[in-house]
């Protein structure tokens, strides 16, 4: 199956030294929608207007296809830029239910972007996804033990299996949530 590569690619010139910035299919060659990250890449220009991804300094490449412009200001002392990667949903795998012996228990998978998207407003699209996998988790208390996993969790451990939210735990304070390692009202099904 091909795979549709898309390129934003910037440049300018400072002191004679080109610099250009070339985003590559979203740096991934996942297809869309798996949770990939998204990198960027830097290269340079040589003399000839070449940049090492291929791209010319006009922004069309070797075959002709014309790349996205856009501008950015480097200085000539500036050291290449450090990738960025940009983590994008799905930020949930899949949510499963299990019986434990606190009961019924809901686990949330979540895919690596959510895991280490930093994305402010991914938490709440996160939410909507779990909603939309299984509508029964939308209660106040389980949306608050995914929040509190989402904002906490995913820092003291990132590479957790799973999130796993009770429906049976009480809806307590922020504070109290925190306090209780967002298990709230017992202690943590294993």
């Amino acid at each position: 199956m091909a795979q549709t590569r898309a390129r934003i690619f910037a440049s300018a010139c400072a002191g004679g030294v080109g610099v250009a910035i070339v985003l590559g299919g979203c740096g991934s060659t996942e297809p869309a929608g798996t949770g990939a990250p998204i990198s960027a890449t830097a290269s340079s220009t040589t003399p000839g207007g070449v940049t090492s991804s291929g791209v010319t300094s006009s922004g069309v490449t070797p075959s002709g296809v014309t790349a996205g412009a856009a501008t950015t200001t480097h200085g000539a002392s500036d050291s290449p830029t450090t990738p960025t990667v940009i983590y994008r949903a799905p930020f949930i795998e899949r949510v499963e239910w299990t019986d434990t012996e606190v009961g019924p228990s809901l686990s949330v998978f979540p895919t690596t972007s959510g895991r280490y998207t930093q994305d402010p407003t991914a938490m709440a699209a996160a939410w909507r996804e779990v909603v939309g996998l299984d509508a029964g988790a939308d209660t106040p208390g389980m949306q608050a033990q995914f929040d509190c996993h989402w904002r906490f969790a995913r820092i003291v451990e990132p590479e957790k299996p799973s999130w796993n939210l009770e429906p049976g735990r009480p809806v307590v304070t922020e504070e109290d949530m925190i306090g209780a390692r967002c298990n709230p009202g017992f202690a943590e099904e294993y």
